[in-house]
């Protein structure tokens, strides 16, 4: 009877959920998606729909596990602005890559995309520079941030101010990386739904940690930017 008590013990220890078995894309849902990306410290969950190219609401900011629960607390969301700085707290339930979250008796499964690869750049990243006039113009973010979170195939940029609860724009979809170029393929773009569907090719490039990221925009405009790891910023 010792031994099966200790045996038990052992297996569920062994099945609690760590924070690396979140990291990756998840998603839900099929003429409205939803879906779920997870880096180290930091998460967007985004509401699209498929059929009418319309993006609905996002939200994110940084997560992190207490037990059975995620712990979210909100850096942006277009929908409730109120709800920034605040926490949302998720019973989850991880098994055979599907994971349960229920929230106020309400739940809800998300499948596996992928769990951060084969993408070389899963991370969340903020902008730090900015090629103008042909120099290399820095900036540090504070409040006012524009972030890209990508899994292992999945990207999205959002614009947000923490302090002001602002919510600017967003958009994002699939990508790869492959013979120093990234390839975005968009399926939801809060300011203009005309652009989902495009395909967009950069060439990237890491350089001591940071993204190089140059190409022509989805306007035509051309760009050469610079992202930062947040972890490296501290934010």
């Amino acid at each position: 009877m010792l031994i099966m008590i200790l045996i038990t013990s052992i297996t569920a220890a062994s099945a609690q959920i760590k924070p690396s078995d979140l990291i990756g894309a998840w998603e839900t849902g099929t003429d409205v998606k939803m879906t779920r990306i997870y880096t180290e410290q930091c998460f967007a969950v985004t509401v699209y729909n498929v059929k009418d190219k319309q993006f609905i609401s996002t939200a994110g900011g940084r997560w992190k596990l207490n037990g059975k629960d995620i712990v979210e607390t909100f850096e942006f969301n277009s929908a409730k602005p109120d709800l920034v700085g605040k926490e949302n707290v998720t019973a989850i339930i991880l098994k055979n890559n599907k994971l349960t979250l229920t929230t106020d008796g309400r739940k809800d499964e998300w499948t596996r995309v992928d769990n951060g690869t084969p993408g070389k750049l899963s991370g969340a990243w903020l902008i730090t520079g900015r090629m103008n006039d042909g120099k290399m113009s820095t900036m540090t973010p504070g409040a006012r941030r524009t972030m890209k979170i990508l899994s292992g195939t999945r990207f999205q940029w959002i614009a947000y101010n923490v302090d002001t609860k602002e919510f600017m724009g967003t958009g994002g979809g699939s990508y790869t990386t492959e013979n120093g170029k990234y390839t975005e393929n968009i399926l939801f773009f809060s300011r203009d739904n005309n652009r989902v569907g495009a395909s967009l090719q950069f060439d990237f490039a890491l350089e001591e940690g940071n993204w190089r990221h140059k190409g022509l925009s989805s306007k035509g405009d051309p760009i050469d930017e610079v992202w930062t790891k947040r972890e490296k910023i501290g934010l």
